[in-house]
């Protein structure tokens, strides 16, 4: 194997990672020395390189950026209190802040509200794990084999154009109007995101380093959870809050399968019945679920990251 593989200060933090793992001797016979920063990782391998730092400032701080994302909604909550208050708008058409609130209230009072936002939630996390699991697994082998990216990958992407309420008609033909035609179409949604990015990211791994993993012995999964998926991890990432947003969304669709609970229910009963008030609670409500779980993402980013860098 060349120099420029072995000595690429580019890599060093994450083959000593590989070199420890495996405890294999180095190639060229130097695993002996305990100089070798390949083997040891220094710290100045491992420093961020010089130049201005983007996350500095006091627009990094938790308080700024939690005070910074209220400011859009509370203005938008002060527009349209002040729109309805002028009666610029007749209230059937937009009920006020207070008339949504009150319709909350009334909701909750009669234990449906809970039931909604619980049953909501739990088809969107088991559809969730599903889908991005199918899409983690189907990703690498598309992404890693050139075989199945040949005669897979064509499929999959015509399957992906297909909108989601296409699969209605279908999935309750086949899977009947029970949960498991939902969650099957949750599943769909979510599985795209996760598989079009991780196929795309392990495509573009970088042959060296995966070479130089080769020659510490690594093989097979071993290779590819220490050293393929660690250097795709923020795609992998990326791909995982796509497929949540997908989730949400796709959960509309689903609940629109002849279902009696849930916040897709909310928005269709209440639309049939001219409800306005419940149509933007149960809007609002999504918004808010969908932001409280992508945050739940991001925590676990800032942990892996750390973890694998």
């Amino acid at each position: 194997m060349s120099d420029s593989i072995l000595e690429s200060p580019v890599r060093r933090p994450i083959l000593g990672k590989v070199a420890r793992a495996e405890h294999a001797p180095d190639p060229r016979g130097l695993a002996a020395e305990p100089a070798d920063p390949l083997i040891q990782g220094s710290d100045a391998d491992t420093a961020a390189p010089a130049g201005p730092d983007r996350k500095s400032g006091w627009t990094a701080t938790p308080a700024a950026r939690l005070i910074g994302g209220f400011l859009v909604p509370l203005a938008l909550v002060a527009i349209w209190y002040q729109v309805t208050a002028a009666g610029l708008v007749p209230a059937y058409r937009l009920p006020s802040p207070a008339a949504v609130w009150a319709a909350g209230v009334d909701l909750a009072g009669r234990g449906l509200l809970g039931q909604y936002i619980a049953i909501s939630t739990q088809r969107v996390l088991i559809g969730f794990a599903i889908g991005a699991d199918l899409g983690l697994l189907t990703g690498a082998v598309v992404g890693l084999s050139r075989l199945a990216d040949l005669l897979v990958a064509p499929t999959l992407g015509a399957i992906r154009a297909v909108p989601s309420l296409a699969w209605v008609p279908l999935l309750i033909i086949w899977l009947k109007i029970g949960e498991e035609s939902k969650i099957t179409l949750i599943v769909i949604g979510a599985f795209f995101p996760v598989y079009t990015t991780v196929a795309g990211a392990l495509r573009h791994v970088d042959p060296n380093l995966v070479e130089l993993g080769r020659a510490y012995g690594l093989r097979g999964t071993r290779l590819f959870a220490l050293v393929q998926l660690p250097s795709v991890l923020p795609s992998v990432i990326s791909g995982l809050r796509l497929a949540l947003a997908q989730a949400w969304l796709f959960l509309v669709a689903a609940e629109l399968i002849a279902s009696s609970m849930g916040l897709g229910f909310l928005l269709m009963d209440s639309g049939n019945s001219g409800r306005v008030d419940r149509i933007l609670l149960a809007i609002v409500l999504l918004a808010l679920l969908g932001k409280l779980t992508d945050s739940l993402i991001g925590l676990s980013e800032k942990h892996l990251l750390a973890r694998w860098s």
